[in-house]
């Protein structure tokens, strides 16, 4: 899977979340809460969805900044 393919992925599961979220605005360099207006709850269900789609689970706790940041933990995860 291409980075541009993991982006469009991440860009679904954040709509499928958070549906009022505009997709055209969404870049690698959104930021999950400010941007995305994401909190708590729908940060755990958009891991829980990647891992879903990725089929892995997450070590630990990662914090998460940026899109950007969560696409890098998945291609390093899918290599």
């Amino acid at each position: 899977m291409t980075r541009p393919d993991i982006f469009e992925s991440l860009k679904n599961i954040v709509w499928q979340i958070r549906p009022s979220t505009d997709l055209t605005k969404i870049t690698e360099d959104s930021q999950l809460v400010r941007d995305l207006g994401l909190d708590s709850l729908t940060i755990l269900l958009l891991s829980l969805a990647v891992e879903n789609k990725y089929g892995f689970k997450f070590e630990g706790s990662p914090r998460f900044e940026t899109v950007k940041e969560v696409i890098d933990y998945i291609e390093k995860v899918c290599q």
